[in-house]
């Protein structure tokens, strides 16, 4: 059994097709949407919208850990757009959810990221293409969990929730065999990124469920260069799938 896993997809429908090629099934554990690209700022909605310039000095200061200021100055360029501000970034986002559902391979099964609207991902789905969150399936004779969404932060994304609720849905998964998840486990060393120069939140439930329930791989996403990305703890491997904005290529998991 072959699945080819990704995450971070942040617009790249170019690749999703052929990043599915050769595999008996596919996971997406989220963060399809590109609002802000850090590498090329001309890219994004942001990009699209306000040019390279402003949007990279909210990424400077963001980057500086200046929160309040950078959403300040996003404040602003939002109010530019007066009343039809809500009207153009649902267009926007559904431009980029439209060529990503588009473009995954069948079957797909797939969860939240922390950047995504997940009202709007029931208007994209189609036969193939399975959402899952705080649920289980079955691939390979494997047992599969999926939690998607991140923790809450002073970035303030779109799909941040409540410690508890995080738990929660890990809890509701159980035990099984592979867990997905958009963000990773607590550890330094999984949640630190390297060139962003700082940690990101990473789930308490999540480590907890691996002492506990011991499943075979954790995979996840979220941090895009991770300090590591292969940890073992026990028996579980815990696996950064990769920025795949960047890279375009899955983690490939054989069994």
């Amino acid at each position: 059994m072959r699945v080819h896993v990704v995450s971070d997809v942040h617009g790249r429908a170019d690749a999703l097709a052929a990043a599915g090629q050769g595999a008996d099934a596919f996971i997406c554990l989220g963060d399809l949407l590109l609002y802000v690209d850090y590498r090329d700022h001309r890219r994004g909605i942001m990009g699209d919208l306000f040019g390279p310039e402003a949007v990279g000095k909210m990424i400077r200061l963001r980057t500086e850990q200046r929160f309040d200021e950078a959403r300040e100055w996003s404040h602003g360029l939002w109010a530019t757009l007066g009343d039809d501000r809500q009207t153009i970034i649902e267009q926007a986002i559904r431009r980029q959810y439209e060529q990503l559902f588009a473009a995954f391979p069948t079957p797909t099964f797939l969860t939240y990221g922390n950047v995504d609207l997940p009202h709007l991902y029931l208007d994209y789905l189609r036969d193939g293409v399975t959402l899952l969150d705080g649920e289980t399936t079955e691939i390979g004779g494997l047992r599969f969990g999926f939690v998607g969404g991140g923790l809450r932060t002073p970035m303030r994304t779109p799909y941040e929730i409540d410690d508890e609720a995080y738990a929660a849905k890990v809890a509701a998964v159980g035990e099984v065999d592979v867990l997905c998840c958009h963000i990773p486990p607590h550890l330094p060393e999984l949640v630190y990124d390297t060139v962003a120069r700082r940690y990101e939140r990473g789930s308490v439930a999540v480590l907890e469920a691996i002492h506990d329930m011991k499943p075979r791989y954790v995979l996840f996403g979220h941090v895009h260069q991770p300090y590591r990305d292969v940890l073992d703890i026990g028996s579980t491997r815990c696996v950064n799938v990769g920025h795949f904005n960047a890279r375009g290529t899955p983690f490939v998991l054989e069994w």
